[in-house]
């Protein structure tokens, strides 16, 4: 009698080339694998890809539907804090790689897995994104990870070694020319980078675009819709044209995906700071978050404590950060969570929106939270404001000034004294 002394390893499995390649050469390098395939929202044939991994060799393939878990779980919270890297970034890729890695350590466990990997390179984000992932989550797991294997780089030094081996393996590789770029597709956006977009200057057509229309191309009729909050979670969107109306997480974000697809919402062309020290060059596809993000943006105006907004948007950036640069499982995250949860609490009403050739344009909003009072900020009603306490107010402020004034005035004259 034997025993099957192989190592197991859960291997997060896309059906491209690269991970086609690293499942075949994992194979050969006696580990038995198991193919984990995510499904984020991108747009591929799932069960094409598990029947080529089962081809290839692997012994089982999962094929997990993460979408709303990404939506309520990721894309909510990111939107309840506002999120954005370096002010232009609505994080596609970084909200969708800790949940993808979380299941696979899930998968890894339940299969008695001792191994889990990636095919993510050592020059980019997603290597971090995944394995601090893995380790937060189970830091008895073992990671291999191909792109810093000395053994793999010294066999594929190119996408050149890598047809030849899936040639010689019976690997089977689409037929259709390679894309001069790469993408990397979910729910939230698609992103394009390297390639011919590795010159910064470089001006992608519109071929580009997969999600959304060319704003030049996006239709002369405006779409207006409103979009409702409770808790700073988007509840409903509704078509004011049409009255379609979507309450269900999933089909909410589809629906607004849709929206903006179709009115040429959602465009980025940026130059980055990536996690490891690398500037990169990134076209972005995102529209039903651009939607959402400026809605939430535009609610909390209304329905927020100032000071607690102040506060807020203090600690936006480093949820952002933390979430580009891996760290979705951490204590520091789950602090900033718990406080953004908080901030939240009030953000309740609704925001009318126009989408309109790439534009998110704000029409108004309600709310049953809200801390406007037209009768003090009226210029024509006089209410519970007195007009004549903003004289101390002013005063009070400006005694530091007057100071600070007085000051500069008595340095530079005794600067003036020692040159005579």
């Amino acid at each position: 009698m034997t025993t099957n002394t192989k190592q197991k390893i859960v291997l997060a499995y896309s059906g491209g080339l690269d991970t086609s390649v690293i499942l075949r050469w994992l194979i050969d390098k006696d580990y038995e694998v198991i193919a984990y395939i995510a499904d984020v929202g991108q747009d591929d044939d799932f069960e094409q890809a598990k029947q080529k991994a089962l081809q290839i060799g692997a012994t089982e393939v999962f094929i997990e539907d993460l979408k709303e878990e990404f939506v309520t779980d990721y894309i909510f919270p990111a939107i309840k804090a506002n999120a954005i890297y370096e002010s232009r970034y609505l994080l596609g890729t970084a909200l969708a790689r800790p949940l993808i890695a979380k299941r696979q350590i899930e998968i890894a466990k339940a299969t008695n897995a001792t191994y889990v990997s990636h095919g993510a390179t050592g020059k980019g984000n997603d290597q971090v994104r995944f394995e601090l992932t893995y380790y937060a989550l189970n830091p008895q797991i073992k990671v291999f990870a191909p792109w810093k294997d000395k053994e793999f780089l010294s066999q594929f030094q190119g996408r050149t070694d890598m047809l030849n081996y899936a040639e010689a393996k019976g690997i089977p590789v689409k037929a259709s020319l390679k894309k001069p770029y790469s993408e990397d597709d979910n729910l939230l956006h698609i992103s394009h980078e390297a390639g011919i977009l590795e010159d910064p200057a470089y001006m992608p057509g519109s071929d580009i675009l997969s999600k959304i229309v060319s704003p030049m191309d996006a239709p002369d009729k405006a779409t207006r819709i409103a979009i409702q909050f409770k808790d700073g979670v988007p509840k409903k969107v509704q078509n004011l044209d049409d009255d379609t109306i979507k309450d269900k997480p999933l089909e909410l974000f589809n629906y607004l995906n849709k929206l903006g697809s179709e009115n040429g919402i959602g465009l980025l062309d940026i130059v980055e700071n990536r996690y490891v020290g690398i500037k990169s060059r990134g076209v972005y596809e995102s529209p039903g978050a651009t939607i959402l993000y400026s809605a939430h943006m535009d609610i909390e105006g209304i329905a927020m404590d100032r000071e607690v907004l102040k506060l807020r948007n203090m600690l936006s950036p480093i949820f952002s950060e933390l979430a580009y640069n891996g760290f979705w499982f951490s204590p520091e995250m789950e602090f900033l969570m718990a406080a953004m949860n908080k901030s939240q609490e009030l953000i309740d009403g609704v925001v009318y929106l126009t989408l309109y050739k790439g534009n998110v344009m704000i029409n108004g909003r309600k709310s049953p939270s809200s801390l406007y009072d037209k009768n003090l900020s009226s210029m024509d009603i006089e209410g519970g404001f007195d007009q004549k306490d903003s004289e101390g107010f002013i005063k009070i402020n400006a005694i530091r000034l007057m100071a600070h004034h007085a000051i500069t005035v008595s340095r530079a004259k005794a600067s003036n004294g020692n040159n005579i």
